[in-house]
């Protein structure tokens, strides 16, 4: 979770391995216990790791729906992944005229159910879900989140990368807090209640606060730009609890009450 260029859809790309030829990579990513290099990831892209995108423009707008949710299979597979389609269709409430319409002609809501439905039909072990609910009115919003948590409780791993709280709230068991490319906080879905008192990083807790429902406070400055070269902490300059020794270096993980947080004023 995080405001726009917090770096959440960068840690996706990162995952599976669809970074620009130009970025300039550094550490590792781990799963399933095995260190993850290009080459695997695009092994099992698609396969174990699926993404979920935010857009019906990452539909192909000149195939039908069907053929892009099997995508490419042997034929001696065809006909199994066409009754797998089906059926999932169905679990998502899609009807059988569906599978042969185009993009275009798909309402939001069913949008969002097909591009789930590419990531389900793989069987994948990871489902990344990136911005799956701006412009979503509240129904679909909700259908979507359903479809999603349903995915978890099947034993799918769920990574949903969001700047809506209360969305993550519904359906997460722990929430990373991204900004400006580093994270923060790594809490508890259940810390985030009353007035916040469980939070451990000013960010964190700034972003509660700045809810509607709590004392709609807007957080005063702005996040670093890309280029910015920051010696200290990097929310050093909008914190309200920063101490000289928050501009000497980069503050390390460190458990705190459950959590993970970056940051020395918390104990």
């Amino acid at each position: 979770m995080g405001s726009s260029g917090s770096g959440k859809s960068l840690l996706a790309h990162a995952i599976l391995g669809i970074l620009p030829p130009n970025a300039i990579l550094n550490g590792k990513i781990e799963y399933n216990g095995m260190q993850l290099t290009q080459e695997k990831k695009e092994e099992i892209r698609g396969k174990e790791i699926a993404l979920v995108p935010q857009s019906v423009t990452y539909l192909d707008p000149l195939m039908r729906v069907s053929d892009q949710v099997i995508g490419c299979v042997e034929e001696e597979k065809a006909g199994l992944m066409k009754k797998l389609q089906r059926e999932i269709f169905q679990r998502y409430g899609l009807k059988p005229d569906v599978e042969r319409m185009f993009p275009h002609e798909l309402s939001g809501g069913m949008t969002r159910r097909v591009l789930v439905s590419t990531a389900v039909i793989g069987s994948a072990k990871l489902v990344i879900a990136d911005e799956p609910t701006p412009g979503l009115d509240e129904k679909t919003l909700n259908e979507t989140l359903y479809y999603l948590k349903d995915m978890a409780n099947k034993g799918c791993a769920v990574i949903v990368i969001t700047h809506d709280i209360e969305a993550a709230l519904k359906i997460s068991d722990k929430i990373a807090v991204f900004y400006a490319g580093t994270v923060l906080e790594v809490a508890n879905a259940a810390d985030f209640k009353n007035d916040g008192e469980n939070l451990r990083h000013p960010y964190t807790r700034a972003l509660w606060n700045a809810l509607p429902q709590n004392k709609f406070q807007a957080i005063e400055g702005h996040q670093p730009m890309q280029d910015e070269v920051i010696d200290g902490c990097i929310f050093y300059d909008r914190c309200s609890k920063k101490k000289e020794l928050c501009s000497k270096g980069i503050p390390q993980f460190q458990n705190v009450n459950g959590g993970i947080v970056r940051c020395n004023n918390v104990s």
